[in-house]
């Protein structure tokens, strides 16, 4: 499992000016992906900066458990030899994806088109998150799906024999359906064809292009519009992970919101399908500057150096939301601290999250003094000049409403206490080491 069997309370304090290098970990979503489509390519893909997290720790060894060799060489440099497309064999045991709905999803898509059978279960949280907008389109593949009642966890999958192209118009923004079925028109004859309604992140497209497949974007009047050619020859490629930038938002909004603060974040993922909270954060007048802009692994990257100053609410696009999807709960803390209200639109995709999101950060957010108003699709924080605090929050083991709570109770008036801060370890292991070294009061 992904989260500490006992739970582990933790309280953040008000904090002197914070200072410092906050070398935060890979990136989640690039280290996903670099184990899957390196077990599915010939030969051996070497990564470094992979997040050894507990969700990409999970993805690993489900890897191994379809036939690749993942080899962890030091901290962050791995290996992984693999077997090619339509390569894996059957597990012997069943897939335990802990917390991650990434991993999850993504390596049911990229099985759903070889023939061979995988039961994937998770934990608590995981096992409560809707999978047939995945194991739906996986269907259309020829994929047989037995799950839970509500399409939920445990699941089996058994491997289409003869797979059929598939043309899938995605019903919401979602990078983890675009991916899944991207990754299972890798084994089809002929195009698989993604249209959704707006571009999302876009690791999958540059990693399978840098891999050899061919694939091509194009916008329609549907939206956006991915093609992918099946049956290539994945060849391996080194893989340079960078910084991730929804671990970073964290450091970056304990530096905007505790006064005096000024820190820097080397070696940030600037890519523009990922940049959403931060094209807001300078919407709010945030301080934030990027220095030495360079490109590692096919993505763009930068050093951010941020310092506290006065911060304004703004409204946020529901056309945003995709491209920050994992960033509001923290946004949402940001704004707590910021003048006037900040609005965020299009936010229904947090109902259905590790939790709840938007009901977990306006139960804990009014819990400590904060003004909040929500609607299915919507957020608003009305900022204020002292956050009081004092208040406990529930975490329901997801590690951004935990990570959020903390960074909160760095700049309120009073602690704040979180339930159980073990679910952090599934992306951000070294998060509070991290803090501490800035000089965060979090134990």
């Amino acid at each position: 499992m992904s989260h500490s069997a006992d739970p582990r309370p933790m309280t953040a304090r008000r904090a002197a000016p914070l200072s410092g290098e906050a070398l935060v970990p890979g990136d989640k979503s690039i280290s996903h992906r670099a184990l899957i489509l390196g077990a599915m390519a010939v030969g051996e893909t070497r990564i470094t900066g992979l997040l050894e997290g507990q969700d990409v720790l999970d993805t690993a060894r489900a890897m191994q458990a379809f036939g690749a060799q993942v080899v962890q060489h030091g901290p962050g440099d791995w290996s992984v030899h693999g077997v090619g497309v339509g390569g894996f064999r059957s597990p012997e045991g069943v897939i335990d994806c802990g917390n991650s709905g990434t991993g999850v999803r993504l390596i049911m898509g990229a099985m759903a088109t070889t023939p061979v059978t995988a039961t994937f279960t998770g934990d608590a949280s995981l096992s409560r998150r809707p999978m047939a907008r995945v194991t739906d389109p996986l269907a259309q593949f020829g994929a047989r799906i037995t799950a839970r009642e509500g399409g939920r966890l445990p699941i089996t999958v058994q491997g289409a024999t003869d797979p059929v192209p598939v043309t899938y118009h995605t019903p919401v923004a979602s990078a983890q359906i675009k991916s899944a079925i991207l990754l299972a028109g890798l084994n089809v004859p002929g195009d698989t064809v993604v249209i959704e309604p707006e571009p999302t992140r876009d690791h999958s497209e540059r990693m399978l292009a840098g891999f050899g497949a061919q694939i091509r974007t194009e916008a329609v009047p549907e939206g956006h519009k991915v093609t992918l050619t099946g049956r290539p020859e994945l060849r391996p490629q080194p893989v340079a992970v960078p910084r991730d930038p929804s671990s970073a938002a964290f450091p970056v909004a304990a530096a905007l919101i505790v006064p005096g603060s000024n820190i820097r974040v080397p070696g940030v993922s600037r890519n523009p399908t990922r940049d959403g909270l931060y094209a807001t954060l300078r919407e709010m007048g945030a301080d934030i500057t990027y220095e030495n802009p360079r490109d590692e692994g096919g993505e763009p990257v930068a050093d951010l150096v941020v310092r506290h100053g006065p911060l304004t609410g703004v409204t946020v696009p529901a056309a945003r939301a995709a491209s920050m999807i994992d960033e509001f709960p923290i946004l949402s803390v940001i704004a707590a601290f910021a003048t006037g209200p900040t609005v965020m639109n299009g936010v229904a995709e947090l109902r259905v999250k590790e939790s709840d999101r938007i009901d977990a950060m306006a139960v804990g957010l009014r819990a400590n003094g904060v003004r909040v108003e929500d609607t299915p699709d919507s957020m608003t924080v009305h900022g204020q000049a002292g956050v009081p605090g004092g208040g406990h929050a529930v975490t329901h083991l997801d590690h951004r409403i935990a990570m959020s709570f903390l960074i909160l109770g760095l700049a309120t008036e009073r602690p704040v206490t979180i339930d159980d801060a073990g679910p952090i370890t599934t992306s951000f292991p070294d998060f509070v080491p991290l803090m501490t070294r800035l000089g965060a009061d979090v134990s």
